[in-house]
C-alpha cells in the first residue's frame, strides 16, 4: 500500500445538497422550505416559543439539584472479577488496579476510578487497588485471603 493509494471508504463522504440554483435542480426557488411563513425564514424556534405566554418549562416547578462535586465511579462486582480471573484475563500474581481492569476490558471506562461491589463470590486471593469499595466487598476479599487498598 502506498500513500497515493489511500481513499475514503465508499459512502464515507456525502456531497451537500446544492440549493437555490433554479427550478431545474429540484431544490431551487424555495430551497425545499415550502412557501412563506415562519418556517421558511431563518432563526426559527417554534418548539420553544408559545406565542408570548409563559412557556411550559417555566410554568412547572423545579425540584432537586445536580451535585457538581459527585464522583462517578465505574463499578465492578467481585463475581465478575472472579469470572475474569477464571478466564485468565487477569493475573492474580501481580497487583490489580483500574489500569489493569481497563486494559483487559473488564471495566469500560474508569471515570473517577473503580468501585468494588460485593455481588457474587470471590475464591481467589487477590491484591486490588480501587478508588472505593463496599464494606461487604472488602470483607469478601479478605475472607478469600486477599487485600483491598483504597487509593
Amino acid at each position: 500500500m502506498r500513500l497515493n493509494d489511500l481513499r475514503d471508504n465508499q459512502g464515507a463522504r456525502k456531497k451537500p445538497i446544492c440549493v437555490g440554483r433554479g427550478i431545474g435542480c429540484g431544490k431551487g426557488k424555495t430551497c425545499g422550505r415550502g412557501v412563506k411563513g415562519q418556517k421558511a425564514r431563518t432563526g426559527v424556534a417554534i418548539k420553544g416559543f408559545e406565542g408570548g405566554q409563559m412557556p411550559l418549562i417555566r410554568r412547572l416547578p423545579k425540584r432537586g439539584f445536580k451535585n457538581i462535586f459527585a464522583k462517578d465511579y465505574a463499578e465492578i462486582n467481585i463475581g465478575r472479577l472472579q469470572k475474569a480471573i477464571d478466564a485468565k484475563r487477569v493475573d492474580i500474581k501481580s497487583a490489580i488496579d483500574a489500569k489493569v481492569l481497563m486494559d483487559n476490558g473488564i471495566v469500560g471506562f474508569a471515570k473517577d476510578g473503580v468501585r468494588l461491589i460485593a455481588k457474587g463470590a470471590l475464591t481467589s486471593k487477590i491484591e486490588i487497588t480501587v478508588a472505593g469499595a463496599s464494606k461487604a466487598a472488602i470483607a469478601a476479599v479478605e475472607k478469600a485471603g486477599g487485600k483491598v487498598t483504597i487509593a
